[in-house]
């Protein structure tokens, strides 16, 4: 039931239409990690530093997150800031980034934590990634984030990971860049064909398609009437998809729909609030309830 996950741990400063927001607990692994805890006992591997608050470690922990693997170094926390425009919450502005701990950032896990049967690689450097599966057993699912700056800087790197790794999750824009397929179909087609066996391609508020060899699918989001900040949505919406796929059997149509569901549901949750105010207090409860909206949405 456990899953192990890697990522940024950051403290952002966000500006949006509703306000601005400074020091704000973000990061890659972090928003993914408070989406899959409603699922599944999560391991979080990654670094912060010396200034990272200690009401963010308390904080965590409240939440059930494993922090074994989180490291503590002398140089500052990684930091982000970023902008989104009312007219286009789909891609955020970035101001400033401080890499602080992240530069000579190398993962280190508890012996107890190596055969840890799900994995996932949130957006950081592919060669950290590639380190951390090379600590590993054998894991059952091993699921994959990256962005175009990896794509465009560590193309070969990624191209490495992408061979060893069951699932990937994309954005539309990423989907396109790293396959050089303008139509997502054509374009999760060529991922395929790189490696991982299920291709998930996040397209904001138009929705979400689903690739592999045996079937296809599209969902659309969960209609959103006033978005906040979408500030780790993607990240929100990985959490619940291999949240919910580690505690399946099989990978069958049908649980990878309802993974896909509470996927979108998830990250429906992540917009409505700065930072992690909506998703950390969410109940799967009230995830369901909200799936359940969303079907009848969908006409089911």
């Amino acid at each position: 039931m456990a899953l192990i996950a890697l990522g940024t741990i950051a403290l952002d400063n966000i500006k949006t239409d509703a306000g601005v927001r400074c020091n704000l607990l973000g990061g890659s692994a972090t928003h993914f990690a408070m989406s899959a805890r409603l699922f599944t006992k999560v391991h979080l591997v990654g670094i912060v530093g010396h200034d990272f608050p200690v009401r963010y470690i308390r904080f965590l922990h409240r939440k059930g997150i494993d922090l074994t693997s989180v490291t503590t170094h002398h140089e500052k926390t990684f930091r982000w800031a970023g902008e989104y425009k009312k007219a286009d919450y789909n891609n955020a502005i970035t101001l400033a980034t401080e890499l602080g701990v992240l530069l000579n950032y190398a993962p280190r896990i508890a012996d107890h934590q190596r055969h840890i049967p799900h994995v996932f690689l949130a957006n950081i450097d592919p060669d950290i990634q590639m380190q951390l599966l090379n600590m590993l057993g054998h894991p059952r699912l091993i699921g994959l984030d990256s962005m175009n700056l990896w794509i465009q800087r560590k193309k070969k790197s990624l191209l490495r990971l992408m061979k060893k790794v069951d699932l990937f999750v994309a954005n539309d824009g990423e989907a396109r860049s790293l396959s050089g397929e303008n139509n997502l179909i054509r374009a999760a087609r060529r991922l395929r064909r790189l490696g991982p066996e299920l291709i998930v391609i996040k397209k904001g508020e138009h929705g979400v398609l689903f690739y592999c060899d045996r079937f296809m699918f599209s969902f659309p989001a969960y209609p959103i009437e006033r978005v906040i900040d979408p500030t780790g949505a993607g990240d929100t919406f990985a959490g619940g998809l291999l949240g919910y796929l580690s505690r399946t059997r099989r990978q069958g149509v049908k649980e990878l729909k309802k993974a896909v569901l509470y996927a979108t549901t998830v990250a429906s949750f992540n917009v409505e609030g700065f930072g992690m105010s909506r998703t950390s207090t969410l109940t799967l409860a009230q995830v369901n309830q909200r799936m359940q909206r969303l079907l009848r949405f969908m006409g089911h």
